[in-house]
């Protein structure tokens, strides 16, 4: 393993805004699986591997910081989603559709494949909405948990494309919004005593509180053998109208340098003032979409003047002051 788990998480903070506690988690999560792979083959060893869980509201984050540590790592990366296999008919096969990606991102390569990360979104679907008297499991979402047991714990798999592929080495991260885990941690999380008033005791009795146990996600409707394969459960936290506006600007990808880019590439100064992005922030917000209404919303703004600049070369400037306002196209000065 090249990166330690700081330098892991300062890659992060370059393309992923907040989710500090998160990031500190799933670096030490891949850290410690790679340094196990490490030592489990030149001394023979039988790898256990610590599957990980991220909780949190959709379009906070979850996929693009699975993403983006894959490619911290330079590890294959692909995605799945739970609510498709538990609609399909043929379960087995579409895992394998899930395999067949992997292969393909490490170029045909097996034995990289083999060494990547699946992330499998919606994973709080696989069982149905709780009826009077608690929580009932869906059918389909306990066979679809049956299913990814035998990938997620490890295996050789033969695979009906042709060839095989072991997963005992393959990291596996589950996602989910998990609507109402936080009123069964209320029932089962009682300590019984209060922080002494100093911020660290009060930050360790927080962490203990929002700490989700295996026989949490069992009450929520995920099966006891399919819980224990997510043994590190990490925390996404809701984004804030501050993280809105920083997502928009701040990362390495942001959308606002995205777009600087491509102006740029024209001859044209895209500059947008401050309280538009507040503004775009706000309509996300009412979205209840999380981030991933701030693209949209983004490139609705932008779309008059996209248009505009292909055949109007004496434009070199376009300056937004306000979301609900025409922006400003400014040419160049007259020559003397």
């Amino acid at each position: 393993m090249k990166l330690s788990p700081s330098q892991i998480v300062n890659y992060l903070d370059q393309h992923v805004v907040g989710q500090d506690d998160a990031k500190k988690q799933l670096a030490v999560a891949v850290y410690t699986h790679y340094k196990k792979i490490e030592i489990a083959q030149p001394e023979n060893l039988e790898i256990v591997k610590s599957n990980v869980l991220l909780v949190g509201p959709t379009g906070t984050g979850k996929t693009l910081l699975c993403e983006t540590l894959s490619r911290a790592l330079d590890v294959p990366f692909v995605t799945g989603n739970a609510t498709s296999l538990a609609q399909s008919e043929y379960v087995n096969e579409e895992i394998e559709a899930i395999l067949l990606r992997l292969i393909e991102r490490a170029e045909g390569d097996v034995a990289r494949a083999q060494r990547g990360i699946i992330f499998i979104d919606e994973i709080d679907k696989l069982k149905a909405p709780p009826e009077e008297g608690g929580h009932v499991r869906s059918p389909s979402g306990e066979r679809v948990q049956h299913a990814l047991l035998k990938i997620m714990e490890g295996a050789p798999i033969k695979l009906k494309a042709g060839g095989h592929i072991d997963s005992t080495q393959i990291l596996f991260i589950c996602g989910g919004a998990f609507v109402g885990i936080d009123e069964i941690l209320a029932e089962t999380h009682t300590f019984g005593f209060i922080a002494t008033g100093e911020d660290d005791n009060q930050k360790v009795l927080d962490r203990l509180n929002a700490r989700i146990k295996p026989t949490d996600l069992f009450r929520f409707g995920l099966i006891p053998e399919f819980a224990g394969r997510l043994p590190i459960v990490a925390r996404v936290k809701p984004l804030s109208r501050e993280m809105m506006v920083r997502i928009m600007t701040e990362p390495k990808n942001a959308i606002y340098k995205q777009f600087r880019a491509i102006l740029a590439g024209a001859g044209v100064e895209l500059a947008i003032a401050p309280q538009v992005f507040e503004q775009i922030a706000d309509l996300a917000m009412e979205y209840r979409a999380g981030a991933r209404s701030l693209r949209g919303i983004f490139e609705e703004m932008l779309m008059p003047a996209l248009y505009l600049v292909p055949d109007h070369p004496e434009v070199k400037q376009i300056v937004f002051v306000s979301l609900y306002d025409e922006p400003r196209y400014l040419g160049s000065k007259p020559a003397a």
